[in-house]
């Protein structure tokens, strides 16, 4: 559970982020598009998103707790693996996009 805390604490100074829900998560968080937490890193971030949309979890963690592999995360349209991945510290102001993946299409023949 996230606690939140004086802005001026330093050791617990959480910085304010807003997530982009795709369109295809929102039939799990009642149709919600945007939401603002406070988070230092993204552990913290899909903990907030756990407790807020309980049903949006599996969608995000896998088993064990861990981000699932299909689940992309932009942060300021930059893919948070190349930002230091789990580590990375948001930083006050932060705009954060999940992208799952997604799969499918047709196996189709067609005649030419």
């Amino acid at each position: 559970m996230l606690e939140f805390r004086r802005v001026d604490d330093d050791k617990f100074n959480l910085m304010n982020i807003t997530i982009q829900i795709p369109t295809a998560l929102r039939r799990h968080t009642g149709g919600t598009a945007k939401v603002t937490c406070a988070a230092t890193n993204l552990d913290q971030m899909l903990s907030a998103l756990d407790q807020q949309f309980p049903d949006l979890k599996p969608h995000l963690r896998d088993e064990s707790g861990q981000m699932r592999r299909f689940l992309n995360v932009y942060v300021n349209e930059e893919d948070i693996r190349f930002l230091g991945g789990p580590s990375y510290a948001f930083k006050d102001g932060d705009e954060v996009l999940l992208v799952p993946s997604i799969a499918g299409g047709t196996s189709a023949n067609f005649a030419l």
